[in-house]
């Protein structure tokens, strides 16, 4: 339901931080001013938000989303499948489309990611070149469906847009496409005949516009690496803007040397690296039914070496993904069962991290840091990530921007009788049911 939020706030009341501590959080101009004990901080009450003890945790961001594709599974139905049949599934129907069914979908999709506590969302846009014989118009419209978006949410959500220009798409559509307003210049030279020339052609574009790169890398379990041929091509570039690489699945079968080469040349570039967890373990591995491998990038060795990395969901009920809830929590239950790192770290590359990645300002309960947080019914991270509780208080810079409240009911359990008591017949009354209100 669409409501009538947002709400401007200056004060956080009763928050429960990660360490344990029981704050009050003051906020100005959506910017964290002070943190203090319980109690100690005050505003008017129609500007202070009483979380009575929830947990608030940094609002998670999506590093790597494709709001042009979310949502399209039910009129695709596409085949279960690997990478290579989500392609060729999504390119038929992507033939169809219109402006505002992309709109619509997208828009959607956002929206469901802001009322689960994501507040910035970078997302991939395909230049619908076909096989390079659509008109600039055809080519567009994604972009344009998804700049459009990105104006209606001003001011609820980051909405950061790239370029997902395929290897059969003309400079020209990835020009086109920029024009409109497109962030950073995207692609998946993997898929070329010739992958490292691919890169070139995309850094070139990205060079002539000044833009970021955010390129799809390696996404396979094998065959060849293209992550080391873009780090050290834009190790000397300028650093006011951002350089990344998404799934970099490759990384996960290397053999220790080479993979210590290929991290190097990303560390000595600072290349931020884009783990997507869910989208990789399902369409990964369909070839190997016999100790299939997890199909994710290889986040110790990464982290371990100080590369700045991040975790997103990716797809979303799509050819690439039928399943996903939207929820971050989700990625990060993904990255400590599949990944094997701690919960901290796993929120840590959704949040953090992910904002990190994304170029984005530090947020958080820490004084100078943007007033971005999603508060939930837990006792710390750990259990955040293992019941993702539905009820939901989300702020982004400052105002409450999504509300969720689930009511519970339970049936009672039957009453144990007490030792030389006989059992209840089966006409006596049961209990009535337990109501519980979880926010």
């Amino acid at each position: 339901m669409l409501g009538t939020l947002p709400r401007s706030l200056d004060l956080l009341r009763a928050a429960l931080l990660p360490d344990g501590r029981l704050v009050d959080v003051a906020i100005a101009d959506g910017t964290v001013t002070r943190v203090a004990a319980v109690g100690t901080l005050h505003a008017s009450p129609e500007r202070t938000l009483d979380l009575d003890g929830r947990l608030l945790l940094t609002a998670p961001a999506e590093p790597h989303a494709h709001l042009d594709k979310a949502l399209s599974a039910d009129v695709i139905r596409p085949p279960l499948g690997d990478l290579g049949s989500a392609i060729a599934a999504w390119a038929e129907h992507a033939a169809t489309m219109t402006v505002e069914d992309i709109a619509d979908r997208a828009r959607a999709q956002a929206l469901a990611m802001l009322a689960a506590g994501t507040t910035a969302v970078r997302t991939h846009v395909d230049v619908l070149s076909g096989h390079g014989d659509a008109t600039v118009d055809e080519a567009t419209r994604g972009a344009r469906a998804l700049v459009q978006v990105r104006a209606e949410l001003a001011g609820l959500m980051d909405l950061e847009l790239v370029a997902l220009a395929g290897p059969h798409a003309p400079d020209e559509h990835v020009e086109a496409v920029l024009d409109l307003g497109v962030d950073l210049v995207g692609g998946a030279p993997h898929l070329a005949d010739d992958p490292n020339a691919d890169v070139d052609r995309l850094l070139a574009i990205a060079r002539r516009r000044g833009l970021g790169v955010d390129l799809h890398a390696d996404e396979s379990l094998d065959g060849p690496v293209t992550l080391d041929h873009y780090a050290r091509s834009v190790r000397d570039w300028p650093r006011d803007r951002q350089y990344s690489a998404g799934h970099c699945v490759r990384l996960g079968t290397l053999q220790p040397g080479r993979l210590a080469e290929v991290v190097a040349d990303v560390l000595a570039a600072d290349v931020g690296v884009i783990t997507l967890p869910i989208t990789n373990l399902y369409l990964q591995g369909w070839q190997h039914p016999v100790a299939t491998p997890r199909g994710l990038t290889t986040l110790r060795a990464l982290l371990d070496a100080g590369v700045r990395v991040a975790a997103g969901a990716d797809n979303v009920r799509d050819p690439f993904n039928p399943v996903g809830r939207s929820d971050a929590f989700e990625t990060a239950s993904l990255l400590v069962t599949a990944g094997h790192l701690t919960p901290d770290e796993a929120y840590g590359l959704v949040s953090d991290g992910a904002r990190s990645v994304m170029g984005l300002p530090a947020a958080g309960a820490v004084p100078g840091a943007r007033a971005d947080f999603v508060a939930v019914d837990a006792t710390g991270v750990t259990d955040a990530i293992a019941n993702a509780p539905a009820g939901r208080l989300v702020v982004a810079a400052g105002r409450l921007v999504a509300a969720t409240e689930v009511q519970r009911t339970v049936a009672a359990p039957n009453p144990v009788p007490s030792r030389g008591t006989a059992p209840a017949s089966e006409n006596t009354p049961r209990s009535a049911p337990a109501h519980e209100n979880t926010r």
